[in-house]
This record gives C-alpha cells, structure tokens and sequence, in this order.
C-alpha cells in the first residue's frame, strides 16, 4: 500500500479508489470509447427529443420541393415525396432506440435466467436450454432472422384484420413488433450460452459454496452472489451486440420486411433512396450517403464503446 506524508509529516495510508471510479476513469482515458458514447447519447438524445429537434414532421409532403440538394432550409435533401430527409432520419433514431431498447429487454429476459438456470443446475436443465441454443446456432444468424420476419410477418397481420383489428395492422405498430420478436428469438442463445459459461466459473467458489452450506435459498445465491459477479463480460457483449441489432432492424427495413414507410427508419431510407432515386437521378448520391454513414457510425460507435467497457472492466489492468 503506497503512503502519503500529511503537512504534519505523518505518513498516512492512500485511499483506494472504488471499482466505479477505476471504471470511469479507464473509459475517460480511452479516447474511442469516448467518441463511441458521444455517438450513442447522440442517438438517444435525436430518439428522446425528436419531436422538438426535427424541423418537419416526418411524412410531411411537399411535392413542390421534391428532390432538393441539401441547403439552410432542408440541411439533408428532401426525398422524392418532398419530406425532408434530416427530419426522417431523427425520427428514425427514434425507431432504432425503440428497436434496440426492446430486443435487448428479450434477450435478456430469456437468456440470462435460461443461462443461469443451465448452469446452476446442470443436468436436463442444461441439456434442454443448450439444445434449444444449439438447434438456433445451427442457421445463419441472419438469414434465420429474414426466415422468422417474413413468416410471422403476413400471419400477425392477417390474424389483426381477422380479428377486427384492421386500423391496427395498418398503423405500423405491428411492423415493429415483427422485428422485435424475430431479433429476439435469435438473440438470446448467444447470451444464454456467455451467461452459462460465467456460471459455471463462478459457482464453484468459496463464498458461494458457504452460502449453500447455511443454506441460502438458490434464487437467492443466483441472483445475490452469482449473477452479480458474472455479468462483466456479459455487460461488453451485450453493449458491442446493440450495434448488430440496429443494423439487422436497418437490413429488415431495407429488404422490405421490417418498418415499412411512412414509418421512419434508416434501413426503409436507404432502400427508397438506393433502389428508386439514385438510378433515376444519380446526382443524388447524397441521399444514400448520408442514412448510410449514420448508421455505419452507430454500428462503430457500440462497438467502440463495447471494447472500452472490456478493458475498463478487466480486473488484470492495473491504473
């Protein structure tokens, strides 16, 4: 333990810093985890305030200004609808928050008590939850997800008009639960397997062992003594896989299978903006810039910030 000499030339002890504050400091010294989390509070804050921060609604058409450069009026373009592009794109953080915020909640949800479970427990528990993982490793991540949403997409919205519910299945509101759910079943394996793995490390240690010798209820030593010191890695896998879920939200839109227009959404941008007016008007190569570049630098941004949590709460690093 390193000492300090007070002005009164006592030597006294110095005063360790906590794990939060080692934490911070080590992300405020990384300077790409920096710029990763002004890019996500950037995001967030666009999703929170959108309505205030876009100059337009965002399905507002003007025909009259359709297919306008950018200029002080209208800072990204309008579209061939006349809607203006800047006020698309920040309603369209909106929807990635919202998409990223509520498949993140699934993957939890699923995969961290069935990983937890599969662990502890062991036996049947473990076989069934890992061969439920295993069977969703056994296809292409991505190619599953485009599977499950163009399946279950025309069924939930036959079943809305079926059940009288057309105003629903017309508002849009059903697109995202489409992608939510499809991002979310595949999701979770992965992080039900990472989880798996921390468990079975961490239970075998001595506090945890006591603990099951007095008598703690398992719950109890799952959720107080295990769980807790199991989810670093979890916490930097989960932060890097944000940028995966927005830019899968971004393929489904784009493809057609995900938020469908009017709703805002970088993917449902890009495709109308690559597949209709850029061909016909290729001076206009602006319009798939710029939704592109954002979304590129969110994708980096969450992976910036994932690695900066990875060496900030690497326990062998030494400040």
């Amino acid at each position: 333990m390193t000492q300090t000499r007070s002005p009164a030339g006592i030597d006294l002890p110095h005063r360790a810093r906590s794990p939060q504050r080692r934490v911070v400091g080590r992300l405020l010294r990384n300077p790409p985890a920096l710029i990763g989390l002004g890019v996500v509070a950037a995001m967030i804050l666009c999703a929170i305030f959108a309505p205030q921060l876009a100059p337009y609604a965002y399905d507002a058409q003007d025909l009259s200004i359709a297919r306008q450069a950018p200029s002080p009026a209208h800072w990204f373009g309008t579209d061939d609808l006349g809607r203006d592009m800047l006020s698309r794109i920040i309603w369209g953080a909106r929807s990635a928050v919202f998409v990223i915020v509520m498949v993140m909640i699934v993957n939890l949800g699923l995969g961290v008590p069935l990983g937890a479970a599969a662990g502890y427990f062991g036996g049947w528990v473990e076989t069934v939850v890992m061969r439920a993982a295993d069977i969703l490793f056994a296809f292409p991540g991505l190619l599953f997800v485009f599977f499950i949403a163009a399946t279950i997409k025309p069924a939930i919205l036959t079943w809305a008009r079926e059940a009288g519910w057309r105003d629903l299945a017309n508002s849009g509101y059903l697109d995202y639960a489409v992608v939510i759910i499809a991002l979310g079943v595949i999701g979770w394996a992965g992080l039900a397997r990472m989880v798996r793995a921390q468990v079975l490390a961490v239970k075998e240690r001595e506090y945890v062992i006591g603990a099951q010798a007095i008598g703690v209820p398992t719950w109890k030593i799952i959720a107080r003594h295990i769980l807790p010191n199991a989810l670093a890695p979890v916490i930097v896998a989960l932060s890097m896989g944000l940028g995966d879920i927005a830019l899968s939200e971004g393929y489904l839109s784009f493809l057609g299978i995900g938020l469908q227009p009017p709703a805002p959404s970088w993917g449902n941008i890009l495709s109308d903006n690559a597949g209709r007016y850029w061909r016909m008007f290729p001076q206009m190569i602006w319009m798939v810039w710029i939704p592109g570049l954002i979304l590129a630098a969110v994708v980096f941004a969450f992976n910036f910030l994932g690695d900066g949590l990875n060496e900030a709460l690497n326990p062998e690093l030494v400040d």
